[in-house]
C-alpha cells in the first residue's frame, strides 16, 4: 500500500451534532432555571406570610405641612433594624423603586411611583444615619441614608439614595434634629 491510501483509510468524515441530545440538555437547564426561579418567588412569598402581623402602612395626612426638604433617588428596601439582610417584605417594603422624599414637619413622606407609598410620622422616627448597605445592596461608605421607624412595634430601617449624595447628609441633620425637637417636647 501506498502512503497515500494509508492516510486516506485514516481520515474519517467530521462527527454528526446530536439534536437530540443538544435541545434536551437545554430543556433540562431551562426546566432547572424555572424550577429555581419559582422556588425564589415562594420563598418570597412565605416570608411576607410570615410578616403578616405588620399592620397597614399609614399615608400622608391631608395637610402635612411645608416642605423641609425633598430628594428624588433610589428606595432599596426595608430591614429589621440593625440586621441590614434581613429584607421585610410585608406591604411591598421589599419592592426597590424610585423614590420622591418629602420631609415636613408632620414626618416623612416616601412616594414610590410604582410601588406602594407611606409615610413615617414624627413619632415614629427613631434615627437617620450614613450607612453603606441594606437588604443586600452595598455602596460606598455614607452612600445610603438609612432612617430608622417604628411601625406595628417593630424598628424598621430603609435606604434611600439621592440622585445627589451630597444631600444625604443635610438629611441625617435634618431627621435627627426633628428627632431631637420631639422628644425635648415630649419630655415636657
Amino acid at each position: 500500500m501506498t502512503p497515500e491510501i494509508l492516510l486516506a483509510a485514516d481520515r474519517k468524515s467530521a462527527e454528526v451534532t446530536d439534536w437530540a441530545a443538544r435541545v434536551g440538555w437545554v430543556v433540562g437547564l431551562l426546566l432547572f432555571v424555572a424550577l429555581v426561579y419559582w422556588l425564589m418567588r415562594e420563598g418570597w412569598k412565605w416570608r411576607g406570610t410570615l410578616q403578616g402581623d405588620l399592620p397597614e402602612l399609614p399615608t400622608a395626612p391631608p395637610a402635612p405641612g411645608a416642605a423641609r426638604l425633598t430628594m428624588t433617588g433610589r428606595y432599596h428596601g426595608s430591614t429589621t433594624a440593625g440586621q441590614w439582610l434581613d429584607r421585610i417584605v410585608a406591604h411591598g417594603l421589599g419592592t426597590r423603586s424610585r423614590v420622591e422624599l418629602t420631609l415636613t414637619d408632620a414626618g416623612l413622606d416616601v412616594v414610590r411611583p410604582g410601588a406602594s407609598d407611606f409615610f413615617v410620622p414624627v413619632g415614629a422616627l427613631r434615627e437617620a444615619v450614613l450607612g453603606k448597605g441594606i437588604a443586600g445592596k452595598v455602596l460606598t461608605e455614607g452612600g445610603l441614608l438609612v432612617v430608622t421607624w417604628e411601625h406595628g412595634g417593630r424598628l424598621i430601617d430603609s435606604g434611600f439614595r439621592s440622585d445627589h449624595a451630597a444631600e444625604h447628609g443635610a438629611w441625617v441633620d435634618a431627621i435627627n434634629s426633628m428627632i431631637n425637637k420631639s422628644e425635648t417636647e415630649g419630655a415636657r
